[in-house]
């Protein structure tokens, strides 16, 4: 069989796949380093440059939305909360999540980043916000181009810019994303962020997932039985790192999977039916945020169960 391209990040969850020690019943991978594997999606999306690619999941539903040719596998190697994500500036006078209405938030990269999508679905479904009454301006443009976004969303305003220093300098009142700053000015909106997650989790079952896994539908279609095969590889890898979590050589991702696991328990659930809250929630999210015109069913975004 041909060597199937993929442009996976290595993760504790995905190392051992990409080191060969998982049994791939006659899967030949091509792993294509690309750094950072966000630059990998929007090759994918605007080119169709591997076989297979990790990929956003509100990347994917835009992509979906759009006819890109390639469908997810349940397989979600990163994952987190993002009650920590929303950053306010101290002096422009927001006290709580409804002082957000009529301001002017930023947006790490494209407003339909993953984490901006959790973070705007926290504030409205938790805390009531109108994220209509936000102006969103993103610092870059979106991985699907054809995406058309709502009318309160200002991709001009400030793109190329740095984020931590907009909020810093007060051009804007919020923020969603990581903030790279010592300003006494800036905090996170939500006190207690990380307990407020576990909260989150425990009143909803809601375990947030930020990137999938696609392949091509040619290939799916070449080989039906390829979604199984390498679903039940990537399982096959996930078996071999939780073996010795605590023990592992950890990146990020995975040293916050493995804290959320003390009251999530599996941090990297696989599989339809493990993740059906979360799926639900990000795909109404989606329509809330006319991310997508229509509320995709769970199983229509998937090749395997």
């Amino acid at each position: 069989m041909t060597p199937l391209k993929t442009a996976i990040g290595t993760y504790g969850a995905t190392k051992p796949l990409k080191e060969g020690r998982v049994p791939t019943n006659g899967m030949t991978l091509e792993h294509i380093e690309v750094e950072p594997i966000i630059a990998a999606m929007r090759r994918m999306c605007r080119g169709l440059e591997f076989d297979i690619c990790e990929m956003a999941f509100t990347t994917y539903l835009c992509a979906r939305a759009a006819g890109k040719p390639f469908t997810a596998i349940p397989v979600f190697v990163t994952r987190n909360f993002h009650h920590w994500a929303i950053s306010i500036n101290t002096k422009s006078g927001i006290k709580e999540p409804k002082d957000l209405e009529g301001r002017v938030v930023g947006v790490n990269r494209g407003y339909t980043v993953t984490t901006g999508l959790w973070a705007r679905g926290i504030l409205q479904s938790q805390y009531g916000v109108n994220l209509d009454k936000v102006t969103w301006v993103p610092t870059d443009d979106e991985h699907v181009q054809e995406f058309k976004a709502p009318p309160n969303v200002d991709y001009a305003r400030f793109r190329g810019r740095n984020l931590s220093e907009l909020l810093e300098t007060g051009q804007i009142d919020a923020a969603i994303g990581e903030m790279k700053s010592d300003s006494p000015d800036i905090r996170q909106l939500i006190p207690d962020a990380r307990n407020a997650a576990f909260d989150y989790f425990r009143k909803t079952g809601i375990y947030p997932i930020n990137h999938g896994v696609v392949i091509k539908n040619a290939l799916l279609k070449e080989r039906p039985s390829l979604a199984d095969d390498l679903f039940r590889a990537f399982e096959g890898s996930k078996a071999i790192y939780m073996k010795n979590l605590d023990g592992n050589s950890m990146t990020a991702w995975d040293k916050a999977a493995a804290d959320n696991a003390k009251v999530v328990g599996d941090p990297f659930p696989y599989g339809i039916e493990a993740n059906r809250k979360a799926l639900e929630a990000i795909t109404q999210f989606g329509v809330d945020q006319r991310m997508t015109p229509r509320k995709f069913t769970v199983e229509e975004l998937f090749a395997v169960n």
